[in-house]
């Protein structure tokens, strides 16, 4: 006996949406490791940035796949509110991190990883962003609509880090780095409050 047809698509949305957010965790590991590792060998304030922007969608993703699992409870509240002080705290040591590179006049190099990265990022996490905002239309699942916007947000970062390192690796001018970072800070703080107040994103 066949089984019912809405049984039988809530399980092909399930396996779309584990698909998808397998994809992003896998996608976000690496993200997060190649940031990291030029934000340290390049010294880059603006690839620490992308680097935390990375940790909280590796967290954003993780949310979602937990909300599918019966062994383990997390709500939705709890969940953003924990991103919420993640991010407030990402952007107090970016934004100390890029001050102090600007006034002790530190010399962001060249990264050929970070350029690779952003520009990835660009292709990758907007195709994510509008996969999972179709999926998650069809479901109505609010926390997996929060993370298609996460996901747009950080290819909208990689794209002001990507400028940052061009434009430091082209001209040789460090404090373009700096600034780029900086200018992350106001998108780390609007998602920061707007996962406080259980919003899907301050900056839509």
């Amino acid at each position: 006996m066949p089984e019912p047809l809405h049984i039988g698509a809530r399980k092909t949305r399930f396996v779309s949406i584990l698909w998808l957010q397998l994809v992003t965790l896998a996608w976000m590991l690496m993200e997060l490791g190649v940031a990291l590792y030029a934000a340290v060998t390049a010294h880059s304030p603006a690839m620490l940035a992308f680097g935390a922007d990375s940790l909280v969608e590796l967290f954003s993703a993780a949310v979602v796949l937990l909300q599918w699992s019966s062994r383990v409870s997390l709500s939705e509240r709890n969940a953003a509110r924990t991103a919420s002080v993640l991010l407030f705290v990402l952007a107090v040591v970016v934004t100390t991190i890029a001050i102090a590179s600007l006034v002790l006049k530190g010399q962001p190099k060249s990264s050929c990883a970070g350029i690779a990265i952003t520009a990835a990022a660009l292709i990758v996490m907007p195709v994510l962003a509008v996969l999972k905002r179709r999926e998650a239309r069809g479901n109505g699942n609010t926390a997996l609509a929060a993370d298609a916007i996460q996901s747009a947000t950080c290819a909208y970062l990689a794209g002001i880090t990507l400028m940052g390192l061009a434009l430091n690796a082209i001209f040789h001018i460090p404090w373009f780095d700096s600034l780029a970072a900086l200018l992350a800070v106001p998108l780390l703080v609007m998602e920061g409050r707007s996962a406080w107040r259980g919003q899907s994103c301050g900056c839509c």
